[in-house]
């Protein structure tokens, strides 16, 4: 056959060639993020209660904010939402769809790398598993297979890189053209010295013409919130339901809840029991179940819309219209938090979707010199136990007793000074008077200091450490203050040497306090101090200490927001005209101390008042040995 003939033959065969594949050829589905979830997604059982195909039905505030991140015209998505929501699946959602459909470089940024592994191993693992279209393309991960590891899921089109906020090589290295960030106000302030996390990843979408940035976010502290200056910037969008009797739309929040509750038990076993639960719409004031209320039109209303010119939507939900949250639910929440600033700030993250408010407002001392009172004895009623906080000074030893009792209440004892070096064995001597004294209730009953925190900084640190050890059994430990974000109030001990004239000559235990908490924790409950709540009680004994100045030690410092080399975060700045903080410093320490300490306050109340345990021994048992390093506030 001639090559002329060949030619012909080929180019026949190519045209055919041809032919079939644009005849068998399949262009990607247009469909919307929402509706690709609905086909293709399913919920892996390791991480839902309802797995199974996934349902926008179920969650139909989530469709709307899920079709934005397939709209040409957004670029931005922010997401303010409460727990117990659906957010992250929704991201999950989006990725899983960027991967199937429009695939390009992305990153998907957590607040650490721990965190980014857990989420990769409990999250992503099983979604590409059991998402059929996932698990065609994104290969299992593999040691040797530096495309396809832990936090790098490679798949035709790109690779997705799981990351934490605390990471700086891995933030500012990576072309992205879509960027995913979970938890925005809990990222790292300063990502390794780098600067700001998010303005890192923004700075990798610039050669993307198509790029897409989707955060969410619980919100945290008003004015401090990242994802509430991002909601700002965005279309401000409120999922708002009908009220069945004026027709109008409203976005639900916890004022326009009302309820009635009675409490049953007391102490440790009080509980709450709500009655009834009642929605009064802020427009009308018409009353309607909550039944009736998840039942009826809802929608996102937007306050700012032009915004969407900018290419930003933003949208904000709370739990209370979440399929998995009973409104009962969240009041109980509520009256479990009163009366605990720390507990109360969880519920309005969390729950009502709501920013907290740091009380910032400097407090009165006058008003808390006359709300002391005339304690009839040594200990009021109502103390069942009691610790002490020492700071240490060059020239002195400063302290106070403090005592607890039942529903978070606490006494202010005695605050005293023991002058001399803290070298000096007679000041530990004298402290010694303090540790030993059984100190009297009006009945001639007494009881003597259970735990005490001895302030290690400073210039006396070894002397310190040495008298604490000698002292290991009438419970006196040493402590050291931490100020970062990330330390909890107390941390387990650790044993640390004594020197004496570069000689180790024993260890002793030493324990970390996050002060900023601490002092965090006294002053949010101050602040609620008022005619119907009054948990914090001061004598008006004058020889007890509690006089002027120790009120203007106690309120010297105030939280405020600064900008430092790492960007802005809250601190603690000392007051004009508060020249000493011992005292707060001393009831910060009493404060850890009972919080190690941990005591069984049931038990104690018996024991003081005589009342005969009608429990089983077994259960007090039980109950003695509950962990002492727990979370659960003092």
């Amino acid at each position: 056959m001639s090559r002329k003939n060949n030619d012909k033959k080929d180019k026949k065969d190519l045209n055919k060639t041809v032919k079939r594949i644009v005849a068998n050829f399949k262009p990607p589905e247009q469909i919307t993020a929402s509706q690709w979830a609905d086909k293709y997604r399913r919920l892996s059982p390791e991480n839902s209660a309802e797995a199974g195909p996934w349902r926008t039905s179920r969650t139909p505030y989530l469709k709307e904010i899920m079709d934005a991140f397939t709209d040409p015209k957004v670029r931005r998505i922010v997401v303010v939402s409460s727990s117990q929501i659906g957010k992250t699946e929704m991201l999950m959602n989006m990725m899983a769809y960027m991967i199937d459909n429009n695939p390009g470089p992305a990153m998907f940024v957590l607040p650490t790398v721990d965190i980014a592994k857990d989420t990769s191993k409990r999250r992503i693992a099983p979604m590409i598993r059991d998402t059929r279209p996932l698990k065609n393309k994104v290969s299992a991960s593999k040691s040797r297979d530096a495309d396809n590891t832990l936090l790098k899921k490679n798949y035709p089109g790109g690779m997705l890189t799981i990351t934490g906020s605390n990471s700086a090589a891995s933030l500012a290295s990576i072309p992205c053209r879509y960027v995913f960030g979970d938890e925005r106000d809990r990222w790292a302030k300063d990502a390794g010295g780098e600067g700001d996390p998010w303005g890192l990843v923004e700075a990798r979408t610039v050669t993307f013409y198509d790029y897409k940035m989707v955060e969410t976010s619980t919100p945290t502290i008003r004015g401090s919130s990242a994802i509430e200056k991002s909601f700002k910037t965005g279309t401000q969008e409120y999922w708002s339901v009908e009220c069945p009797h004026c027709h109008e739309y409203n976005f639900i929040e916890f004022e326009h809840i009302k309820y009635t509750a009675h409490t049953i038990g007391e102490g440790r076993e009080k509980g709450f029991v709500v009655d009834t639960i009642e929605y009064a719409c802020p427009l009308c004031g018409c009353i309607s179940d909550e039944r009736t209320i998840k039942k009826q039109p809802q929608k996102w209303i937007a306050k700012n819309p032009e915004a969407i010119k900018n290419g930003t939507r933003s949208f904000w939900i709370n739990a209370f219209i979440s399929p998995w949250m009973s409104w009962g639910k969240i009041i109980l929440k509520f009256l479990e938090a009163k009366g605990d600033p720390q507990k109360m700030k969880t519920v309005y993250n969390t729950l009502f979707g709501k920013l907290w408010d740091e009380q910032t407002e400097v407090m009165d001392e006058d008003s808390f010199l006359k709300r002391r009172e005339v304690y009839k004895a040594e200990l009021p009623e109502g103390v069942l136990c009691l610790t002490c906080g020492v700071d240490t000074q060059d020239d002195r030893l400063e302290y106070e007793v403090v005592g607890y009792g039942l529903e978070r209440k606490d006494w202010g004892i005695e605050k005293g000074f023991i002058f001399g070096k803290p070298s000096d064995d007679e000041v530990w001597e004298r402290l010694d008077r303090i540790l030993d004294k059984r100190w009297k209730f009006e009945n001639g009953k007494g009881i003597k200091i259970s735990i005490t925190f001895v302030d290690s900084g400073g210039h006396y640190t070894q002397e310190v450490y040495e008298n604490c050890s000698k002292r290991r059994f009438k419970n006196v430990f040493a402590i050291k203050g931490g100020n970062k974000e990330d330390i909890p109030f107390v941390s387990p001990p650790s044993k640390v040497k004594i020197m004496k004239r570069g000689v180790v000559v024993g260890t002793t235990s030493l324990f970390v306090l996050g002060v900023d908490s601490g002092k965090e924790k006294i002053m949010s409950g101050l602040m609620l101090e008022n005619d119907e709540v009054h948990r914090h009680h001061f004598p008006l004994n004058e020889d007890k200490g509690y006089d002027e100045d120790y009120f203007n030690g106690l309120l010297s410092e105030t939280k405020v927001m600064v900008d430092t080399s790492r960007g802005r975060k809250w601190q603690w700045k000392k007051l004009p005209g508060h020249n000493r903080n011992e005292a707060l410093d001393c009831r910060n320490y009493a404060n850890a101390a009972y919080k190690v300490l941990n005591p069984n306050l049931e038990v104690l109340f018996q024991r003081i008042h005589d009342i005969k345990n009608t429990k089983p021994k077994r259960v007090i048992k039980k109950q003695r040995q509950q962990e002492r390093f727990t979370d659960n506030d003092w």
